[in-house]
């Protein structure tokens, strides 16, 4: 699955990773809303050849998913050097003191479910330029 909303090129451009088509459709709507060019990915696998073809400028990638869990394409992205410094915002049902045993290489933790306006201040957080949207 492959999705990309172009409506106002000035944003950034991310990369969401989920096995949950709503969770997709929703943080891809959000984020498309805010001006970011918005690519999406079902499983692991996906996300790294994504990853290879739109160089994102942030990735939100869930932990639990089939074909390629959420740790190994962290793993893959730290390992290349071309894409370690892409920030990573890893969410996941699990409690963080789980997740950080097994994936210790994302940048900010969301527990499921979220805030959309958590997911948005994480955003922010991570890059540079980007302010929180209030609404």
């Amino acid at each position: 699955m492959e999705k990309s909303h172009d409506s106002k090129p000035t944003g950034k451009t991310i990369l969401i990773v989920d096995d949950e088509l709503g969770v997709l459709e929703v943080v891809e709507y959000i984020l498309a809303d805010l001006g970011h060019r918005v690519i999406s990915a079902i499983n692991g696998r996906d996300a790294l050849a994504r990853i290879k073809d739109a160089s994102p400028d942030l990735v939100i990638l869930d932990y639990m998913m089939p074909v390629m869990d959420g740790a190994a394409v962290i793993n893959a992205i730290r390992a290349d050097e071309k894409y370690c410094d892409i920030p990573v915002i890893l969410t996941s049902a699990l409690a963080e003191s789980t997740v950080r045993q097994k994936c210790p290489g994302y940048n900010v933790f969301l527990r499921k479910p979220y805030q959309l306006e958590k997911l948005v201040e994480a955003i922010s957080s991570l890059i540079p330029g980007e302010s929180p949207v209030s609404g």
